[in-house]
């Protein structure tokens, strides 16, 4: 006999994917598939992923008819021109806190925002009112190592992914499929 489980009120959460391991983008991919499964209206909106590259999660989204947004311009730690990547970081947080305060998604998904709040470009309490502002039922996923702790302990819920073993550590780069 199939055991049929029923929900519980509707409340917005907040979910952070954080730590140094790998599979926290991918986490939140599964997160969404789930949603859009159950008619949620979802978007994920991607801080570093360059607007000019298309990785296996936009071509996939495509297909399925998901939103995936990606902001950034594949700014990383060791950008050249880190003025540049502040100003597009902000850029990309003022369309987040857009799309957060229209209220027209069930799950918005923050891909990789904790790295602007660990280099100092946004602070934390502009994304926490945010989250605060937004419509109660509105669930907001948040991934990216380093996460502050005033994003945790708003969270409700904060999975941390560690890395025990990584095969660029052998000199393996990235492969196709897995991480793009």
């Amino acid at each position: 006999m199939e055991r049929v489980i029923k929900p519980g009120p509707r409340r917005g959460l907040v979910l952070v994917y954080t730590g140094n391991g790998k599979g926290k983008t991918t986490a939140s991919l599964g997160l969404i598939f789930r949603a859009v499964g159950q008619d949620f209206k979802a978007v994920m909106l991607q801080f570093i992923k360059s607007k000019k590259h298309k990785y296996g999660e936009h071509i996939m989204a495509e297909r399925l008819g998901l939103e995936i947004i990606p902001l950034g311009d594949g700014f990383t730690w060791e950008s050249k021109n880190i003025e540049q990547d502040k100003n597009l970081a902000v850029e990309c947080w003022k369309v987040c806190r857009d799309v957060i305060l229209a209220g027209k998604h069930d799950i918005v998904v923050l891909d990789e925002l904790t790295y602007a709040v660990k280099y100092g470009w946004l602070p934390v309490e502009e994304i926490l009112a945010v989250l605060k502002a937004r419509k109660p039922e509105m669930h907001v996923v948040i991934t990216g190592r380093d996460a502050p702790p005033e994003l945790i302990e708003f969270a409700d819920l904060v999975s941390e992914v560690r890395e025990i073993k990584h095969p660029m550590k052998k000199g393996i780069r990235a492969q196709l499929g897995i991480e793009m």
